[in-house]
């Protein structure tokens, strides 16, 4: 059991850090191709993910999840599972290419026929390594698996900017949303060494296709509600809407999806080792959750507060109308750190249904605020999102951990210090920024607030909050597994010499 948290500790810096590469890798992509290419090429691409993009979700029909969460699987299991998973590729990319027209017709841009056609070879590529990156997260080999996926988005973004500045236009997204995934197939492929058998009947796999089953469907629920606001966008008010819409979007998602990558392949794989102890379950679930939140409530409080230089840092001065979308999109980051964790605990105790069921009933209300913001445009439908967002959170968080072993008041002990900190911490920035922004140019002021804002941040929360003691311990036995790890190296090595003198 020390061996696994060493393993989960050790697994889950090597996700984080591999998601502040992602995050910076993201961050200045971003920044570069918004300099090369226009809001319709982004627009373009926009349009037909928000449609295909809910068949990535079948792509492994969640499979993968599945077999990280079973205590084994066997090499007849991991081969079926493997060939079904691509069979469902083939499957998905043959429903894009059929799509298309219909795209097409949708939007009224015949563009975006060749568009959705040579995205459709996504799935493919997709589908072919699923099962390879389970067979690593069983293993809780979470540095490689970090390692491959971060060159992955290096070739894709690579590839992106030189066909930017080629002047390929929307194909240089297209081109990048083809060759991570690939790249990133082929990594696992290779770290692995795994060649997938024949597939087998009745290999006992019936169970986990309920389990993927149901994760499929919720995922394909929220799928569909997160990504409507972006259709009817399209649809009633044109690419450009679509284009600033989804650049706010994407970078109000950022720190979320980018900590919940990070620590939720590790928190699954760790808490379904754990789903027989729920003693050591609670334990480290509050405590992957209190990390999770002590770095994404700061950075809700600071896009709230310091959007608009946001937006120039990042994206350029004509995409000035960006900030007052990012500015109200902002509340959905404290929603979503709070909320997303808790399917963490749920699917490593099997209890993926009742996940579906509150996905189910969210999801209409999500809808119904977009058809009434929509009349206002992008900032109508941003608000409307984060609205029915901040109005569902305590009766999601209520009904998510109803006969757990898990509290509300667990949540609210572990919420109370990074929330109060982040607050006071950016009341004294958003200070400097009236007093002292004024004579300061965008770069330079983002900095001088997010130096404030981070400085206060940590002192409030390690030295008035009283949450020091927490990361002294949880850096002790980071530098005890390293220690570890390395006698174990040192030993082996030491065997080997041995051996070839004797």
């Amino acid at each position: 059991m020390e061996d696994l948290k060493q393993k989960t500790i050790r697994g889950g810096l090597a996700r984080l850090c591999a998601q502040i590469a992602d995050f910076l890798l993201r961050l200045g992509s971003l920044m570069v191709l918004a300099r090369l290419l226009d809001p319709k090429d982004f627009g373009l691409v926009g349009m037909v993910t928000a449609f295909t993009g809910i068949l990535n979700l079948f792509r492994d029909f969640g499979l993968s999840a599945a077999a990280v969460q079973r205590s084994t699987v066997s090499e007849e299991q991991s081969s079926t599972l493997f060939w079904i998973n691509v069979l469902v590729g083939i499957l998905l990319g043959l429903i894009t290419l059929s799509m298309a027209p219909a795209i097409a017709a949708f939007y009224r841009e015949p563009r975006l026929v060749s568009v959705t056609a040579a995205l459709a070879a996504g799935f493919l590529f997709n589908s072919a390594g699923v099962q390879h990156s389970a067979l690593l997260q069983r293993k809780m080999s979470f540095a490689t698996l970090s390692v491959i996926n971060t060159i992955g988005l290096i070739m894709g973004i690579g590839v992106a900017i030189v066909m930017a500045k080629a002047g390929y236009g929307y194909w240089a997204l297209v081109t990048m949303a083809l060759s991570t995934p690939l790249v990133i197939t082929i990594g696992m492929w290779l770290a692995t060494g795994w060649v997938p058998g024949r597939p087998h009947k009745g290999v006992g796999i019936r169970s986990m296709m309920h389990f993927g089953g149901a994760l499929t469907l919720n995922g394909v629920v929220v799928y569909v509600a997160t990504n409507l606001d972006k259709a009817l966008l399209g649809r009633y008010w044109g690419v450009d809407a679509v284009g600033l819409y989804g650049r706010a979007y994407q970078l109000i998602t950022i720190p979320t999806d980018n900590l919940n990558s990070a620590a939720g392949q590790v928190a699954f794989s760790a808490l379904s080792r754990l789903q027989d102890n729920l003693v050591r379950t609670k334990s480290y679930f509050l405590k992957g959750y209190s990390l999770v939140l002590a770095l994404t409530v700061p950075a809700t409080i600071g896009c709230a507060l310091f959007a608009d230089d946001i937006v120039a840092v990042v994206l350029g001065q004509k995409w000035r109308a960006v900030g007052s979308i990012f500015r109200l999109l902002a509340p959905t980051i404290l929603v979503f750190a709070i909320v997303n964790p808790l399917s963490w605990l749920l699917s490593s105790l099997g209890m993926v249904w009742r996940l579906l069921k509150m996905t189910l009933v969210i999801a209409p209300f999500m809808a119904i605020g977009y058809f009434v913001g929509l009349s206002y445009g992008p900032n109508g439908v941003a608000l409307a999102y984060s609205t029915v967002m901040t109005i569902w959170l305590v009766p999601l968080v209520k009904w998510a951990l109803r006969g757990t072993i898990i509290a509300p008041r667990d949540i609210l002990r572990v919420l109370t210090p990074p929330l109060a900190s982040s607050m006071v911490a950016g009341g004294v920035a958003y200070f400097i920024r009236i007093a002292y922004g004024q004579w300061l140019s965008p770069i330079p002021r983002l900095v001088l607030e997010a130096l404030v804002l981070v400085t206060g941040y940590l002192i409030m929360l390690l030295f008035v909050s009283g949450e020091r003691s927490f990361y002294i311990d949880l850096c002790r036995t980071l530098r005890s597994s390293s220690a570890t790890k390395a006698s174990k190296i040192l030993s082996v090595e030491n065997t080997g010499i041995s051996t070839m003198e004797l």
